[in-house]
């Protein structure tokens, strides 16, 4: 399969069920599923509801009308109103080394500076090593605490990149 094949597009309603399985799937095989990982989140059975509000963005990556993964991004919880949260981002394994993942946080990096936020966060885990690639590739750079009030404290790595920046 190669990105072309792939078609990244807003989510949609009947696309909530897929993505809630996606998440489900994905975060238990990089150990996030106990307390305090987004999983547990109330938005994941209502992620198009979660994110049609302003400021807020997901976006999917499906092939041939299955839905691969996705991602979006959102103001942070307790933070500083200049900064957007990259959330929920996850592929199932076909997806992954594909470029889908560079493809999709530019998308969402695009919509949080058409958002007005100056800083980007995420917050991740120390087994997702790819994703810590990409996201240090792109610009981002690590931190040595959380930022905001996400209520995700199994995570173990932060990050965050400054939108005021030119795209890496």
């Amino acid at each position: 399969m190669s990105t072309e094949e792939l078609t990244l597009r807003p989510i949609r309603p009947t696309d909530d069920r897929a993505v809630a399985s996606i998440i489900r799937t994905v975060m238990p095989e990089f150990g996030a599923d106990g307390p305090g990982f987004a999983i547990h989140d109330v938005e994941v059975d209502t992620m198009s509801a979660a994110y049609s509000r302003p400021r807020h963005a997901y976006f999917v990556v499906e092939q041939a009308g299955r839905l691969l993964g996705g991602g979006g991004i959102a103001p942070l919880d307790g933070g500083d109103p200049g900064v957007c949260e990259l959330r929920k981002m996850y592929f199932l394994p076909e997806a992954r080394g594909l470029g889908a993942g560079e493809r999709l946080l530019r998308r969402c990096l695009e919509s949080a500076r058409e958002a007005g936020f100056q800083r980007c966060y995420l917050e991740t885990l120390a087994s997702m090593t790819q994703a810590q690639k990409l996201y240090r590739r792109l610009g981002f750079e690590a931190l040595c605490a959380p930022m905001g009030s996400t209520g995700h404290f199994g995570c173990d790595h932060w990050y965050a990149l400054d939108l005021t920046k030119p795209p890496a």
